[in-house]
């Protein structure tokens, strides 16, 4: 699939990354048209003009008229695509996916930025929480870099090598990132007001669409990774969302690679914070343990399935996933009996900006070369800062709602080696409900230009 023509340093209504007023709009059920095709929830154009006469009001106010945002109402060929979608569909029964509260956020602490050589800085007088948000963001991006740090300075100290050369023997030969017991999980760690803080700062949001038995065990495959899936982080790595007030009963753990575990005192971070390795190994023993009877009911992992490619991907305003040769999740899916449930984190490609691989093709093959060497690659990224809005390494104060969506049942386990025919089947599967997933809430919660759901291999 070709590429699209975007500019060199892509930008993204960088005049709305800062939110200080949040106003919530609960849609009505009388808010939605049944006359739609297959009686799918639409938003009734009515409500759409007043939603947008709204905004433009609250915007008016602060003087900030000029930066409201179009809204798309869906057009007939988009109707027809929906339908045609559903009447495809093989996952049951078709229930629509429910409506959900839309918070709209917009800033006015930019207008106040002072301009130095073409840059805006943040304004001297920010409220306080705001600040503790930036020191939060702050703290887990840079967190691996400060972790090893530690670590070499705690080798140039011969006072600390009694205590450090056992530590390095345990990190030798444990494999707590792949056993599934969970140990050093910290509940409390998990839970601090740090997290809150930080997902405060985009804001992130989680949304439920149907509830998850706690008798049954998951495989939540999380999209788009973005370029460090943040939102991930906060949704499944954190009790900052309120994921087991949502869902309660389920013990849900985000996956990373293996190579993370090697790393010395940032491993042992990252287990506190229930992060387990995304090896098949791991994925059976989390999915075959524990709960009620330990055989893994009320258990979930959390899976980025493009990975590392797909952040290659990740331009704001597209949505571009590496979906279609990634079967091995389903796979694991049959072998453990797991329901498959697609998450989409809708503003998590807008949390950045990077380059282009069409513009700077040698920077993409230099990319992909890193990833295929050392399964891990370097997006040629570009943010904010921490007092300014136009340079840094800082992620945008952009909103990300990541929306849970409809399980796809697996009954029962299919043996070790399920049949390729039954692999596809379940793919095909997974793929259509992302896109329903994707059709039922896109036009509400992204911002800006409309992104289109690519699918690529």
């Amino acid at each position: 699939m070709a590429a699209m023509d975007v500019p060199e340093i892509l930008t993204y209504e960088q005049e709305h990354e800062d939110d200080t007023e949040s106003f919530t709009m609960d849609r009505p059920e009388d808010a939605f048209d049944r006359s739609a095709p297959n009686g799918e929830y639409t938003t009734a154009p009515s409500q759409i003009i007043a939603q947008e006469s709204r905004r433009h009001d609250v915007l008016v106010e602060h003087g900030e008229e000029d930066e409201v945002p179009k809204v798309s109402l869906p057009d007939d060929k988009a109707r027809r695509r929906q339908s045609e979608n559903m009447e495809g569909m093989t996952n049951g029964n078709y229930v629509p996916y429910p409506p959900l509260p839309c918070e709209l956020n917009r800033g006015t602490h930019q207008r106040h930025a002072w301009r130095a050589g073409g840059i805006r800085f943040a304004p001297l007088r920010i409220p306080l929480k705001r600040r503790m948000q930036t020191a939060a963001v702050l703290f887990h991006t840079t967190s691996i870099v400060v972790m090893a740090s530690c670590f070499w300075f705690s080798c140039a100290n011969p006072f600390i090598w009694p205590i450090l050369v056992p530590y390095l023997l345990h990190l030798s030969f444990s494999n707590v990132a792949t056993d599934g017991s969970l140990a050093y999980r910290s509940e409390w760690l998990r839970s601090l007001p740090l997290w809150r803080l930080f997902a405060g700062y985009f804001p992130v949001r989680l949304h439920k669409t149907f509830d998850l038995s706690p008798s049954r065990k998951y495989i939540f495959g999380y999209h788009p990774h973005g370029i460090i899936s943040h939102g991930a982080w906060s949704a499944f790595a954190t009790n900052a969302l309120g994921f087991s007030e949502k869902f309660p009963g389920i013990t849900n753990s985000l996956l990373t690679l293996d190579s993370n575990f090697r790393l010395p005192f940032y491993r042992d971070w990252i287990l506190a914070m229930g992060i387990r390795s995304v090896s098949k190994e791991s994925i059976r023993n989390i999915l075959s343990k524990g709960g009620a009877n330990n055989d893994g009911q009320g258990r979930a992992v959390t899976i980025v399935v493009g990975g590392a490619r797909e952040s290659l991907e990740a331009q704001p305003g597209t949505l571009r996933l590496v979906l279609k040769g990634r079967k091995g999740f389903i796979k694991l899916a049959l072998r453990t009996g797991a329901d498959l449930v697609p998450v989409i984190g809708f503003g998590e490609n807008d949390l950045y900006d990077q380059l282009s691989p069409k513009t700077h093709p040698m920077v993409h093959k230099t990319q992909m070369f890193f990833l295929k060497v050392f399964k891990f690659t370097i997006p040629a990224l570009h943010g904010r800062g921490l007092l300014n809005y136009d340079v840094g390494l800082m992620p945008y104060r952009r909103p990300v709602d990541i929306v849970v969506g409809r399980p796809i049942e697996v009954n029962g386990s299919h043996g070790d080696q399920p049949s390729q025919e039954l692999i596809e089947k379940y793919h095909e599967l997974y793929v259509e409900e992302v896109q329903r997933l994707f059709d039922a809430y896109n036009e509400k919660f992204s911002t800006g230009k409309v992104a289109e759901l690519q699918i690529i291999p």
